[in-house]
């Protein structure tokens, strides 16, 4: 059996893939997961060696994944990430901003903006559940005190698809 070793991952099964791979792994100095989910049992080389390009890219989408984010937050005709940040600052409250070191100083909703970060990324190379991206970046600001995310999703070299607010 041929054998593809990805980083983080190791060697996976060419012709035999599992449903779903996971690892942890420390990016910037906090822990996100990614995540492999194929829908067939087998992929070809060509789409593994784009696989450990995106994995090894991951920094480099985060970093550009930030700007797709603030895009939106400042472009009048984007809501997404407003709402998602309005709703964090409004109906959560004081006690959670603080939570989250947000201070009353300066401009909360730049400070919660600057608070999102990358918690894990899904690779779909294979279009399992019918998906039409390769890949998604969840943000937040913290697990624990919230569930809901800012998702932005990218096609294999990180180019934008959408963004959404997920839960």
């Amino acid at each position: 059996m041929t054998e593809y070793t990805l980083p983080h991952f190791g060697k996976l099964q060419v012709e035999n893939l599992e449903e779903y791979y996971n690892v942890d792994i420390e990016l910037g100095g906090k822990e996100i997961q990614i995540d492999l989910n194929f829908e067939n049992k087998t992929i070809n080389i060509e789409d593994f060696d784009t696989i450990k390009h995106f994995i090894e890219n991951i920094e480099n989408f985060d970093k550009q994944n930030q700007h797709y984010i603030k895009s939106d937050y400042d472009d009048e005709n984007g809501n997404t990430v407003k709402e998602y940040v309005t709703f964090h600052i409004e109906e959560l409250g004081e006690e959670f901003l603080e939570q989250i070191n947000i201070d009353n100083q300066t401009d909360k909703e730049q400070q919660f903006l600057t608070k999102l970060n990358l918690t894990r990324v899904g690779i779909y190379p294979d279009g399992k559940y019918d998906t039409s991206y390769f890949a998604v970046f969840d943000y937040t600001v913290n697990k624990e005190l919230t569930d809901q995310l800012i998702v932005v999703k990218t096609d294999n070299k990180g180019n934008l698809d959408h963004l959404s607010w997920e839960s």
